[in-house]
């Protein structure tokens, strides 16, 4: 198995198995489950990019399209019109990695153009029948989740005969596809609350080590989520940061690179400290 992805993303290069990696989360959509409408305004998602920069993020994902449990698919017009000139607007600006968040090829063709290097699929390229050819044509990456059904319906009892077995099994064919695409680099997402049960989501972070023989770096993204809410009793969105911290850390331990998340800081520091702990002898 590798055990060093060293992954150029435009002019970066990170070693995403020297150090846990952050994901900062920038959803310009009036209904995101946490943040929606925040950072609807171009300026304020401009900044809010940045801050996120300055506070350690190593990728800026940007999102125009809110892809929660029982969510609508937004217009591709409408979608486009979120998230380009945010990216357009952050070039020469940031100096770290963007990644669309998008299932959708015209819109990662768009973002692609315009300074994005990665691009982060929740269907793993099976929305968009184009989606691979298109990331491979501009030569980016490709973070690719697992999700059973659609956002709209992807909550409605979802069943696994093996969770690990059969994830593993849709990775391998993902990986498959991107290599047939010419897709170099692919990172990848196990989809935690996308199509999965508590236990189905505790099952994937208590054996995410399985996942190594994948040969590719994994993200988790528990930045949040409904999970800790329905672990504590408690649904008020705003007051999960315990429950993403602690969550992070479980994935972290047991072989994340990457860590999504909305509270940069927090993420961040969390990140160091676990890093911390693992060199140590």
């Amino acid at each position: 198995m590798n055990d060093n992805y060293s992954y150029q993303f435009g002019k970066k290069v990170y070693d995403l198995s020297s150090r846990t990696h952050v994901m900062g989360v920038l959803n310009v959509t009036p209904d995101s489950f946490s943040d929606g409408g925040k950072f609807m305004d171009a300026d304020k998602a401009i900044s809010h990019a940045l801050r996120m920069q300055d506070e350690g993020a190593d990728f800026i994902d940007i999102g125009g399209q809110s892809t929660r449990p029982g969510s609508e698919e937004v217009s591709l017009d409408d979608e486009m019109k979120r998230v380009i000139p945010v990216i357009k607007a952050l070039q020469g600006k940031l100096t770290v990695p963007i990644s669309i968040d998008t299932y959708r090829s015209e819109v990662a063709g768009e973002a692609l153009k315009n300074g994005a290097v990665i691009v982060n699929d929740i269907s793993a390229f099976n929305f968009d029948k184009d989606m691979a050819a298109v990331i491979a044509s501009h030569n980016a990456s490709a973070i690719v989740m697992h999700i059973k059904g659609t956002p709209k319906d992807m909550q409605k009892d979802p069943v696994y005969d093996d969770i690990i077995a059969e994830l593993i099994q849709y990775f391998e064919n993902t990986a498959w596809k991107a290599n047939v695409a010419g897709i170099k680099q692919i990172i990848i997402d196990p989809g935690i609350g996308f199509g999965k049960t508590v236990d189905h989501n505790l099952q994937i972070l208590k054996h995410l080590s399985e996942f190594k023989r994948l040969d590719s770096p994994i993200m988790i993204g528990v930045s949040r989520k409904s999970l800790i809410a329905k672990i504590l009793g408690n649904e008020d969105v705003n007051d999960r940061h315990e429950g993403t911290i602690t969550l992070n850390t479980i994935a972290v331990l047991n072989g994340s690179h990457i860590i999504r998340v909305h509270d940069v800081k927090e993420g961040v520091r969390t990140a160091r400290i676990l890093d911390a702990y693992r060199k140590s002898v």
